[in-house]
């Protein structure tokens, strides 16, 4: 007899949920002061947009002072979040780890070290550092020869055992499986760059001379490249991993220069070779093979390398919506709980945190939003929002959050080509969310009063064409909104109607075009 677990239950639930509401109806003024009474009316048109009429539209606005509900419509409804769920595994992660915390590296060796010899292993433990890139393990390897180190007799053991074994979320799509911000996940990794794209490679190809280059940062042997592109006219090229190997096989045609971040399929495998190529560079000669295990309990420490803390490492994990860091903190954050790094046990955290905040939870299957079946309302967002505005932390986390409009990629973030030039801009502070067929922008705003407000707004199953233009209208229009008059500023209205909008993703996915 076939049996239904309750993950599929749960996503059947979201799925039910999500159709049998049908649309949005028009809300009701909440309060029947002008300014109020003005801003239910204009939202209620700006939803009305034709997008949205088999799609679902649910938003809800609230003074985050005294927790005052403005504007709902559909606020309780279940819906697909795609990356505003950054927004509790970041809050979470900082409540549950520290603005302090900071990810380690070990090199560590069994056995005796006798003079340059260490008759044992050599051992490469990671917690789940994000930031390592190749130059971080060839300082590490620069502290082994240091250390004296010139000949270990054993083998290269990789210890990736800070986290489980399973390395990619178990709703991501197949079709994801090769794409970088679908990287599988590991106590052990590397990033190509400074965004910290943790277990990725860049493979980069250019015509040169009529001939075609390929290279790769960081430079590695790791991938195998099966080069069946050659130079042409105009750019048509295709820079593909094979599902489940570690081949790249690229072909079409090249111009000129382009890049293309892909996913490793193993990171554990990937960091471990590139640590093994930086010992050899500094003259220390491993005589075994690499292999995967945890470090023996009397091993001894060579060399360590600490990550910058989690206040700096939210700037890059939510201005561009990483989705690695927030798994990798998911895990992290059950590793601290309850010894066990898995989705499970750090999934277990954020939902704890959250109700022991008031906010309730739905469903979350994952740190980062790709899940189609994470589900959570408007209401729950929002409520969140309120909630970690008493917290100690709250401004570090608050400036990590993209700024509108703001043009500076590390400061506005998935945020900096929208709203410019409006009320919003340098003014909106929200988490983006894009999956296809869903968008979502949550976060605050200051109105022209000067009063803060929180907001949510998830919009699912809409029409063909992004309808993040209507997230901007309403963004600008809470950046307008007083409550002793009605708004007529027709101009930010025109400008966010006209502004060009984003796809599907989040821009920060669409490398390497840069939002």
């Amino acid at each position: 007899m076939r049996r239904t677990s309750a993950s599929l239950v749960a996503g059947a639930l979201v799925a039910a949920l999500a159709w049998s509401s049908g649309p949005s109806s028009p809300a009701i003024a909440l309060d029947p002061s002008p300014g109020v009474a003005d801003l239910t009316q204009d939202l209620n048109q700006i939803l009305a947009d034709s997008r949205l009429t088999i799609g679902r539209a649910g938003v809800v606005v609230r003074s985050a002072e005294s927790g005052e509900e403005l504007y709902a419509t559909d606020a309780g409804k279940l819906m697909i979040p795609a990356s505003n769920t950054k927004l509790f595994t970041s809050a979470a992660a900082v409540e549950t780890l520290g603005l302090d915390y900071r990810f380690a590296t070990t090199v560590l060796h069994s056995g005796r070290k006798l003079g340059s010899v260490v008759n044992g292993d050599l051992v490469l433990r990671g917690t789940g550092d994000p930031t390592m890139l190749a130059e971080d393990y060839d300082a590490l390897a620069a502290q082994v020869a240091k250390a004296g180190v010139k000949v270990v007799t054993g083998k290269l053991v990789a210890d990736d055992t800070w986290f489980d074994s399973v390395r990619l979320g178990q709703d991501w799509a197949w079709d994801d499986e090769t794409a970088y911000y679908a990287a599988p996940i590991s106590a052990l990794t590397a990033s190509p760059d400074r965004d910290y794209d943790a277990g990725s490679v860049i493979v980069s190809v250019a015509a040169d001379g009529g001939k075609l280059k390929v290279s790769t940062t960081p430079e590695s042997d790791y991938l195998k490249i099966v080069n069946r592109a050659t130079v042409g006219a105009s750019n048509n090229v295709l820079i593909e991993r094979q599902h489940g190997t570690a081949t790249v096989v690229i072909s079409g045609t090249v111009a000129s220069s382009y890049s293309e971040w892909v996913a490793v399929d193993d990171p554990t495998a990937y960091a471990s070779s590139l640590f093994r190529k930086a010992l050899a560079g500094h003259g220390v000669k491993v005589l075994g093979k690499t292999v995967t295990g945890a470090a023996p309990k009397d091993a001894k420490e060579l060399a360590a390398r600490e990550s910058m803390p989690l206040s700096e490492l939210l700037v890059p994990f939510m201005k561009l919506s990483n989705n690695i860091h927030a798994e990798i903190l998911t895990k992290a954050m059950g590793r601290k709980v309850t010894g066990q790094g898995t989705w499970a046990a750090g999934l277990k955290v954020s939902t704890d945190f959250a109700k022991a905040n008031g906010v309730e939870v739905l469903n979350i299957r994952d740190g980062s939003g790709l899940s189609r079946r994470d589900g959570f309302t408007p209401a729950s967002i929002a409520r969140l929002l309120t909630a970690v505005r008493a917290k100690p932390w709250f401004q570090t986390w608050y400036d990590a959050l993209p700024i509108a409009g703001n043009q500076d990629r590390f400061v506005g973030g998935t945020l900096r080509s929208r709203m410019r030039d409006t009320a919003a801009a340098d003014n909106v502070r929200a988490k983006t969310g894009s999956l296809t067929g869903a968008t979502a922008l949550s976060g605050y705003v200051t109105s022209a009063d000067g009063e803060p407000l929180v907001f949510s707004i998830m919009l699912n199953q809409y029409l063909s064409g992004s309808p993040k233009d209507i997230e901007d209208k309403i963004a600008i229009r809470l950046a307008q909104f007083t409550r002793a008059a009605a708004v007529n500023d027709a101009a930010d209205r025109r400008r966010a109607a006209s502004a060009e909008q984003p796809g599907d993703l989040e821009c920060s996915w669409l490398k390497p075009v840069q939002c």
